[in-house]
């Protein structure tokens, strides 16, 4: 099975000063703009070419948010015109900064390095400010230059399409977990095909789950399937009668969009995969050679979520709430494992699976651990089985698998890490299930776990604390065993 086909993109970042007179006030103040740009194909001046912008934005006394998002149009030549559009938190509230670059030839120093733009707070047409930003090529210019990448792209909805194709004794599933910002509620959606190893007929099922925050209600759950799944169009993702993912018995989980129904619960949600590059948990390889029992992929590690997702006791209103995609393709479930999704913020996330094969000799070995954190965009540890083998052998990382708690240490050239993750029963669901070959499994599952994550490095003879990470109620949790 060959792997997904890539394509060169375009990275840099641009960082801009300036000023901007808010309304109601009557003096500017200081604004300063600092950008990463991602284009999903080579920047070249003569074409338009659009880009999704991630960075930070700070106006003085008035806002200061780390994790702006929003889209840069480049098209200097077709349109003369290099346009912005961010979102940010001012004061608390949703605002849209909005301006462009008008490129003309008489004057080309000035019209690429100058932005006039508005401000516009949610909800209303009204300007909240206009300001200016200024491109400060004395300062601004090397690092600029220097910023430009032209990386060979990985794109999330490439690993989408269904794998099995047909082939007996396989399970493949597409999972989403996301966490409410204004609620704190968690999400759990789970859509899984299975291909029994008596050579039956393929069938897709799952279900979905809403777990209010704290505690404060029970998990709400249903299951949707088993249906039928098309074997005789496995493998063709993309085509008209199978598209590029999941889709069966109603229910769909497509690259930017999830839809469903099941019992009382009901979802339409679309789904913004960041400009985060898919988080290879398993080695690259195993995914695109399935030689391993199983591997997971984290097509989306940093998406974003909008949409409604009716339950029982009401809905949720969903407005780029954070999450996560995830697949997972192999024989089968584990022994025994653990699983953690963590947005760390700012850019970092940290994924683990700990497990303990069902396969002879393997099953009397101590948890492996795959664990991957993405921190200031770079992944650690390096080498996809760093983490379950290490330099020296098996258990550099270990894993104490249990419930309520259970924790994984591990060291990898200067740096250790300690996880420690909390499910508290009131917030965790037990769902059963069954492998291909008809064994039972146990999943017990919380989208609103704790979880504190230390990550130190080594100098001068002693571990000093790099980063610290406390989620209380956002950490994507699970336990399995059979």
């Amino acid at each position: 099975m060959s792997g997904p086909r890539a394509r060169r993109g375009t990275v840099f970042a641009e960082t801009m000063s300036g000023t901007v007179r808010l309304s109601g006030e009557d003096e500017d103040r200081p604004v300063r703009m600092e950008l990463a740009v991602r284009c999903d194909r080579l920047l070249l001046p003569h074409r338009t070419t659009p880009a999704r912008v991630t960075g930070r934005l700070r106006i003085a006394g008035r806002a200061d948010d780390p994790e702006a998002t929003g889209t840069l149009e480049i098209s200097p030549l077709a349109r003369r015109r290099i346009h912005y559009r961010l979102e940010f938190a001012l004061d608390g509230r949703r605002c849209v900064l909005d301006g462009w670059k008008s490129v003309t030839p008489r004057h080309p120093l000035r019209s690429t390095t100058v932005l006039p733009f508005t401000l516009t707070r949610d909800g209303s047409a009204e300007p909240a400010g206009t300001g200016t930003l200024r491109f400060r090529t004395a300062t601004a210019l090397g690092p600029f230059l220097t910023s430009f990448r032209f990386p060979v792209r990985d794109e999330a909805r490439a690993h989408w399409a269904p794998r099995s194709g047909g082939s007996p004794g396989r399970t493949e599933v597409w999972y989403t977990t996301a966490t409410d910002p204004a609620t704190g509620a968690g999400l759990w959606l789970h859509h899984e095909v299975v291909t029994p190893a008596d050579g039956g007929g393929a069938h897709a099922h799952g279900w979905a789950a809403v777990f209010p925050a704290k505690g404060a209600e029970p998990v709400e759950h249903a299951r949707f399937g088993p249906v039928p799944w098309p074997e005789a169009t496995a493998g063709t993702a993309g085509t008209a009668e199978q598209p590029e993912g999941f889709t069966a018995g109603g229910v769909e989980a497509l690259p930017g969009r999830l839809r469903g129904t099941a019992g009382a619960l009901s979802w339409d949600l679309t789904e913004e995969p960041g400009d985060a590059e898919p988080l290879y948990t398993f080695p690259r390889w195993s995914w695109r050679r399935p030689l391993l029992p199983a591997a997971q992929i984290v097509p989306s590690p940093r998406a974003r979520y909008t949409g409604r997702v009716r339950h029982g006791s009401g809905e949720l209103d969903l407005r780029r709430a954070p999450g996560a995609s995830a697949r997972i393709y192999g024989h089968g479930n584990a022994r025994r494992w653990a699983w953690l999704h963590a947005d760390l913020g700012g850019g970092d996330v940290l994924e683990i699976v700990a497990a303990v094969s069902t396969r002879p000799g393997l099953d009397r070995l101590p948890p492996l651990v795959f664990l991957r954190l993405r921190k200031d965009g770079r992944d650690w540890p390096r080498g996809g089985l760093r983490a379950a083998l290490g330099r020296a052998g098996l258990r550099r990382f270990t894993a104490d698998i249990g419930l309520p708690q259970w924790t994984v240490t591990g060291r990898a050239g200067r740096r250790r890490v300690t996880v420690r993750v909390v499910q508290h029963p009131e917030r965790t669901l037990a769902l059963d299930y069954a492998d291909p070959d008809g064994a039972a499994a146990v999943c017990r599952n919380s989208e609103t776990a704790d979880a504190h994550v230390l990550l130190e490095r080594r100098a001068a003879g002693r571990w000093h604390t790099e980063a610290e990470w406390t989620l209380d109620g956002t950490a994507h949790a699970e336990v399995g065993d059979r």
